[in-house]
C-alpha cells in the first residue's frame, strides 16, 4: 500500500485517537520481511524440492544445483590429504623393514671383509718380519685393511641412520603439506555442500524463482520465503499515543476473515514524525501528528495474516 495513500485512509482513526483512550482502534496493515535464498555457487537447477504457497519445516531441502564438478573435487581433495598424511607418517618411522634388512646384510658383509682383511695383514705382518715379503706388498696389505674397516663403520652408520625419523624441518614441512591438503578438502567439500540447500528456518515458500534446468548465477535467490517471525503489522498513531507506548505493549488484530482477534506486541516505535494532510504544521494542527509502529504476531499466529492485508489494532 502506498505510504500517502495509507496516511489518508489512517486520518480518522488517529482523530479517534487523540482522546488517549486506550482502547482505539488504529488502521494497519500486514507487512512480510522476505527471505531470499541463494546459493554462493552457481550451476543448472538440477532439482527444485518446494513449490510456491509450500510450508516448509526447518533443515528440510529446497534446491539442488549440478555438482559434479564439486564431487571430483572433493574427491581429488580427499585422495591428496591421504597421500599427505601417508608421507608423513613415513617420515615419522624412518626406513621400512626391508630397506633395514638389505642394510643389515651389507654391513655383515663390510665386517666380514674388513675381518679376512685383518687376517691378511697379520700374516703380512710376519712374512715381512721373516723376510718373506717386500714392505710394499706389507703396505698395500695395511691400505685394503683400512678401507675394508672404513667400509664397516660406513654402513653401520647409514644403518643407525636409517633407523632414525627423518629431520625435524622435513617433518615440520610434511605437517605443513598435510594442513593445506585438510584445509583444501575442507573448502571443496564446503562447495559441494552449497549445491545442496536446505531451509536454515521453517516458513511460507512465498515463490520459486528458477525452474529445473535453467543456469543459476553464483548469489541469485532460486527460492523466496516467509518465515513466521518476518510477519508484523504497521500502523500509525497520534503524538499523545505515541509517548505512551514501549516495546513490549500488547494489542489485538483484527482482519476480515479471522475467526477471532490475533494478538501481538510493539516491536518498533519511529522516532520520527509524519503527518496527515495538510502538512502544515501548527499548534492547532499537533493532532495531525503521528507515529509509525511496528508490532508482531507471536510465531503460532503469523501464519494466520498475510502480507498486505488490512486490519483493524487496538491496543490493550
Amino acid at each position: 500500500m502506498h505510504r500517502s495513500a495509507f496516511l489518508l485512509s489512517v486520518a480518522a482513526g488517529v482523530l479517534a485517537g487523540c482522546s488517549g483512550d486506550k482502547h482505539s482502534t488504529y488502521q494497519g496493515y500486514i507487512e512480510g520481511e522476505y527471505v531470499y535464498v541463494a546459493s554462493p555457487v552457481g550451476g543448472r537447477l538440477e532439482r527444485l524440492h518446494v513449490q510456491r504457497g509450500q510450508t516448509v519445516d526447518a533443515k528440510a531441502p529446497l534446491f539442488e544445483l549440478e555438482d559434479d564438478q564439486e564431487t571430483a573435487a572433493k574427491r581429488q581433495a580427499e585422495e591428496q590429504l591421504k597421500a599427505s598424511q601417508a608421507q608423513l607418517a613415513d617420515l615419522k618411522l624412518g626406513k621400512r623393514n626391508p630397506e633395514l634388512d638389505v642394510a643389515e646384510a651389507q654391513l655383515a658383509q663390510a665386517r666380514a671383509a674388513e675381518g679376512q682383511a685383518a687376517q691378511q695383514l697379520k700374516r703380512d705382518e710376519a712374512q715381512f718380519e721373516a723376510g718373506g715379503i717386500a714392505r710394499a706388498q706389507l703396505e698395500d696389505s695395511r691400505a685394503n685393511h683400512a678401507i675394508k674397516a672404513a667400509r664397516a663403520r660406513e654402513l653401520a652408520g647409514q644403518l643407525e641412520v636409517s633407523r632414525m625419523p627423518a629431520r625435524e624441518d622435513q617433518i615440520r614441512a610434511q605437517n605443513a603439506q598435510v594442513a593445506a591438503a585438510r584445509a583444501a578438502s575442507s573448502q571443496s567439500g564446503w562447495r559441494l555442500d552449497q549445491k545442496h540447500i536446505a531451509a536454515t528456518q521453517g516458513g511460507l515458500v512465498v515463490d520459486t524463482l528458477y525452474r529445473e534446468g535453467e543456469w543459476v548465477p553464483a548469489g541469485s535467490p532460486v527460492v523466496r520465503m516467509l518465515p513466521p517471525a518476518n510477519v508484523k503489522v504497521r500502523f500509525f498513531v497520534p503524538e499523545a499515543v505515541a509517548g505512551t507506548l514501549r516495546p513490549g505493549r500488547a494489542l489485538s488484530l483484527r482482519c476480515d476473515g479471522c475467526e477471532s482477534a490475533v494478538t501481538a506486541q510493539v516491536s518498533y516505535i519511529s522516532a520520527e514524525p509524519e503527518y496527515t494532510p495538510p502538512v502544515i504544521y501548527s499548534n492547532e494542527t499537533r493532532a495531525k501528528l503521528v507515529f509509525l509502529v511496528e508490532a508482531r504476531p507471536s510465531v503460532e499466529n503469523a501464519p494466520k495474516l498475510r502480507p498486505g492485508q488490512p486490519v483493524a489494532v487496538a491496543l490493550q
